[in-house]
């Protein structure tokens, strides 16, 4: 992904149904942003209570598909290689050992004695507006947006109002601009913390030289920035819902065939479960009562002979049976006696497409004729 795409501004606040469609987008297509944000000054060194902690963030809480992001920091960001800018490559995980060795590798475990003050403010500005970009870049060249997360590992406080000033944190550079509320850095900074849904947990951990810190994880939701703008014709073009549209329509598409098949489905599976009733009646004879049987699945009936669930004849031979399989119907001649169905002798198995059945079942060259219908409901 390209980070250098137009730089991202707060944008208008979404709907609801719209942020319930990137966070489907981040769901179907999966991965996240985390990035591990160190304090590389002294007061934080990572003892082996630190390390501890955040080795197992990385063995157990990264997933594949996430990238990874190491963000050092002290009076101003990435210290050690002030031009290189941090968020232009990440460490894509795949959950393989060597992925686990080299963030690890990248992560500072050792504080830089050279390096004093932390401009925390300037840290968060920095890190919330470079998420932000990350899926703004992903918005506008129509790729999945993630969720992110940033892993705090500092003894500065978090997500202070703007203007932080030495009593709330002594440690900000005298001439930083994050010491005053009403610089552009200031303002930008507190609008992208309220731009972005921020959720925050901390545990506190003890430092060298019975110092504390925090081990801090804010988790940031799928966002991007919307600006809907005029535009000739007295129409208006927007990001998000073009974007929605793009990414959610084959994977909608797919779903609902899914749930069609599975509707189809569920249906044929309960009809395999219904048992069929057959009205049986003989016009041959008026004298004989209808009958009624009833036919499962894989089921099969007599027809002749003198069995309890059996399709009467005036002889005993038994002639041949109706046989359920699935929700189709089959009649099967035994050739012992002759069997006939629409004028014709069967002699083989036959597949009854009709829910209404006329048979004879000749006996010493008179006809007896049955009829028998089907009710599948």
């Amino acid at each position: 992904m390209t980070y250098n795409c137009n730089t991202v501004a707060v944008g208008q606040t979404l709907s609801s149904w719209q942020e319930l469609g990137l966070k489907l987008v981040s769901r179907i297509y999966g991965g996240r942003d985390v990035i591990f944000a160190i304090d590389l000054t002294d007061s934080v060194g990572l003892n082996d209570e630190g390390r501890i902690r955040l080795t197992q963030i990385i063995e157990d809480s990264l997933n594949t598909g996430d990238t990874v992001y190491v963000i050092p920091f002290a009076s101003q960001v990435n210290p050690l290689g002030p031009d290189v800018n941090p968020l232009a490559t990440g460490i894509k995980f795949r959950a393989k050992p060597e992925d686990i060795a080299k963030i690890l590798d990248t992560v500072p475990f050792e504080s830089n004695i050279s390096l004093s003050n932390t401009d925390i403010q300037q840290a968060e500005a920095y890190i919330y507006q470079g998420l932000a970009q990350l899926n703004q870049c992903r918005l506008t060249e129509g790729k999945a947006i993630k969720p992110q997360s940033v892993v705090w590992l500092t003894d500065a406080p978090l997500l202070t109002p703007p203007g932080i000033t030495s009593d709330v944190w002594i440690e900000t550079p005298g001439l930083s601009p994050f010491r005053m509320a009403d610089s552009s850095e200031s303002i930008e900074r507190d609008n992208w913390i309220q731009a972005l849904p921020l959720e925050t947990t901390s545990r506190q951990i003890k430092g060298n030289n019975n110092t504390h810190y925090q081990l801090t994880v804010v988790d940031v939701k799928p966002i991007v920035q919307e600006f809907c703008t005029p535009s000739p014709g007295g129409k208006e073009t927007c990001l998000v819902t073009a974007y929605l549209w793009e990414m959610l329509w084959l994977p909608t598409a797919i779903l609902l065939a899914f749930l069609v098949a599975g509707g189809i489905s569920s249906r044929y599976l309960i009809s395999l479960n219904k048992k069929w009733k057959l009205k049986v009646s003989f016009e041959s004879d008026d004298t004989r009562e209808q009958q009624t049987c009833y036919l499962k699945n894989q089921q099969k009936i007599v027809i002749g002979g003198d069995r309890l669930n059996s399709i009467y004849c005036l002889d005993n031979e038994i002639r041949g049976y109706l046989q359920r399989k699935g929700n189709n119907l089959y009649l099967k001649p035994t050739k012992v006696a002759p069997i006939y169905y629409r004028d014709r002798e069967i002699l083989k198995p036959e597949k009854i497409t009709s829910n209404y059945l006329r048979l004879n079942c000749p006996v010493r060259g008179q006809d007896f004729e049955i009829i028998i219908k089907v009710i599948r409901d």
